[in-house]
């Protein structure tokens, strides 16, 4: 009988880790597919509820309407509030803009506006109050 060569030892060797390698990977797939099968549910067979949590909103930069002020936006999305927003002279709004967006304190503000601390804070609670007012009146009864 002729002798085996070692190399054809080392190539079964070899083919038989490939098979088991494959095999696990295998079991490995077919376990993960049916563990997220088992976690799927189909859209049919949910509460309305459920469904309605399912949603997405685009927001364009067409559907807001843009204040700037030192360098940054305000962006409104609310006709309403927008207008009234625009209706204030512009030294009001870059107070609120600089307030609200960048949160600045009343000093900091005060010191880009050329104002003292204790004005900018009557300026804003001021204006505040004012665009409560005016939007509370558009508001229907009951809202």
């Amino acid at each position: 009988m002729d002798a085996i060569p070692r190399d054809y030892d080392e190539r079964c060797l070899f083919d038989a880790f490939c098979k088991t390698v494959l095999r696990n990977e295998a079991q490995n797939y077919f376990r993960d597919m049916k563990r997220r099968r088992d976690r799927e549910v189909s859209l049919g067979s949910l509460s309305q509820t459920d469904l309605d949590k399912l949603f997405t909103v685009d927001h364009y930069p067409s559907d807001s309407f843009t204040f700037s002020s030192h360098g940054c936006d305000l962006h409104i999305d609310n006709e309403l509030v927008a207008e009234a927003f625009a209706a204030l002279p512009s030294l009001e709004q870059s107070i609120l803009i600089l307030h609200c967006v960048l949160e600045l304190a009343d000093g900091e503000i005060g010191s880009l506006v050329g104002m003292s601390r204790s004005a900018v804070q009557r300026h804003r609670t001021k204006t505040l109050s004012e665009l409560r007012k005016q939007l509370k009146a558009l508001m229907p009864k009951g809202g």
